[in-house]
């Protein structure tokens, strides 16, 4: 096993890398840009490197400058979180060159499955269902045209070389074809230096549910079940969940051989995810593999027991996983809410600024990740993530009145966040149905602005005053579920923790 390793990322998930390192007595070291100089994660780790200033391109994507790092410090494996580089096929053969381990899949396997035209075509060979559409990459307008005509509309464009939501359009009408075309070229470029597309079959009553997968180099390739990832926001997931209500064990059976089927026939080793669209007669295509580790795999981790950074360091050690399919057990379910610094009111943009006061919630089936606190300026350089709460309980409808609980004592001041988007879904009938799909935003919640808490707080102390005194203070208590009082009760009782 390792003695040392390196943390080629920041926030949340440095410190989640960190924790199981901590725990099974492996040293740590983190890099960080001039705008992370005091953040958690430097603080958490055993050695801290600056590796350039605040802009991503010139620290944290700057791969020579982490081998450097990685070469001072002695390590002998670096851990790419998610993002950054971690999918990045050059900077992982770089890793191998430099003589260190890269813990995750192989330079040849991230370029495989990171190429979405190979990977469709690999799935293809392998009898995993694809989503019709092209299997090359076009630039060509009147190529895409013909498909359309083949496959009809409506079609999804979407960036060849990319990921994370960029470079993707919906193309209803044949007249909206050209000005999608250039924009998804645009985008595409910008962010991956590659204007290619592909075409595909749009559902627009789908379900995108993913698996879990974990490999090692001795040919152990299990699942680890699925999870709902359907409510989204700019293809961007919002609340995450481990089992879909959506699923039932024949579709989970079919889902979890394919995804088993799809990591074997490429060779993967390490933790991944293979992503699939789901539509209402419970037929799957596949979408892509990721192959890192995910921003919602805390849900995966409650739900099964099984610590995921464990694993990927143990398959990146060249050992066996410590966990075979029949090790591998659903327990309760799992939910998970991305808290952001972002601004309701302008359509969820980001929104930086300095965190002046952060209070997460506690108590039992309760996680929370995060890389913030009081004093931290949420940088517009980076992902304005504040935090992942998940929660795990015994049924879904527990783990989504936990949740609101959670919710309910998460206080963040100094930025606009997205909590009050995170409530409307939980206590939405539809959501509560477990009867949405991917479109579920758009057609149920629209954009509201965040209220003024800091106001609020004044108007409902001042209503906590007059009702703690009144002699029908118990009768209200125990005949009132919702409304004033139950709202100002939550708040005096964070009164007294400020």
């Amino acid at each position: 096993m390792f003695n040392k390793i390196l943390i080629a990322n920041r926030g949340e998930i440095a410190i989640r890398v960190m924790r199981t390192c901590r725990e099974m007595g492996i040293a740590t070291v983190a890099v960080f840009s001039e705008a992370d100089r005091k953040s958690l994660h430097v603080r958490y780790a055993d050695e801290a490197y600056c590796i350039g200033p605040a802009p991503a391109i010139e620290s944290y994507l700057d791969g020579d400058a982490i081998l450097e790092v990685g070469r001072r410090s002695g390590v002998q494996a670096i851990h790419p979180g998610y993002g950054f580089l971690s999918e990045n096929r050059n900077f992982a053969g770089k890793c191998r060159q430099a003589g260190l381990v890269f813990i995750g899949p192989s330079p040849e396997v991230i370029e495989q499955m990171g190429n979405k035209t190979v990977a469709r075509k690999t799935m293809l060979a392998n009898g995993v269902p694809v989503i019709p559409g092209t299997t090359e990459a076009l630039e060509d307008l009147e190529a895409v045209r013909r498909v359309c005509a083949e496959i009809g509309l409506p079609v999804m464009l979407k960036a060849a070389a990319g990921g994370g939501g960029k470079g993707m359009r919906i193309v209803t009408n044949e007249n909206d074809l050209q000005d999608a075309f250039s924009a998804v070229r645009r985008e595409s470029y910008a962010s991956f230096a590659d204007s290619h597309i592909l075409v595909e079959r749009y559902f627009p009553d789908a379900r995108h549910i993913e698996v879990q997968i974990l490999a090692d180099e001795h040919g152990n390739v299990i699942h680890l079940f699925e999870r709902e990832c359907s409510i989204q926001r700019r293809y961007q997931k919002v609340i995450e969940e481990c089992p879909s209500v959506f699923v039932d064990d024949d579709l989970r059976d079919k889902l979890t051989t394919a995804a088993v089927q799809a990591a074997t026939v490429v060779g993967y080793t390490g933790a991944g995810t293979v992503e699939f669209l789901v539509d209402e007669a419970k037929n799957f295509y596949f979408l892509e593999m990721n192959t890192r580790i995910q921003v919602e795999h805390p849900v995966t981790e409650l739900v099964t027991g099984i610590d995921l950074v464990r694993e990927q360091l143990l398959a990146a050690a060249g050992k066996q996983l410590s966990v075979a399919q029949s090790d591998v057990h659903r327990n309760g379910c799992a939910m998970e809410c991305r808290i952001y610094a972002e601004d309701p009111g302008n359509d969820y943009m980001p929104a930086p600024g300095q965190i002046r006061k952060a209070v997460f919630p506690q108590g039992p089936g309760v996680r929370v990740d995060s890389g913030v606190y009081e004093g931290w300026d949420v940088s517009l350089h980076y992902d304005p993530m504040i935090a992942k709460i998940s929660v795990w309980a015994r049924s879904r409808e527990e783990a989504r009145r936990r949740m609101l609980r959670a919710l309910d004592e998460c206080i963040v001041f100094g930025v606009k966040t997205n909590l009050d988007l995170h409530r409307a879904i939980l206590i939405d009938e539809t959501f509560i149905s477990g009867k949405f799909d991917t479109r579920f935003l758009d057609r149920h919640l629209a954009p509201h602005p965040a209220p003024d808490i800091l106001a609020d707080l004044a108007i409902i102390a001042s209503v906590c005053s007059t009702l703690s005194s009144s002699p029908a203070r118990e009768e209200r208590v125990a005949t009132e579920e919702t409304g004033l009082w139950r709202m100002a009760s939550k708040y005096q009782f964070w009164a007294t923790r400020f």
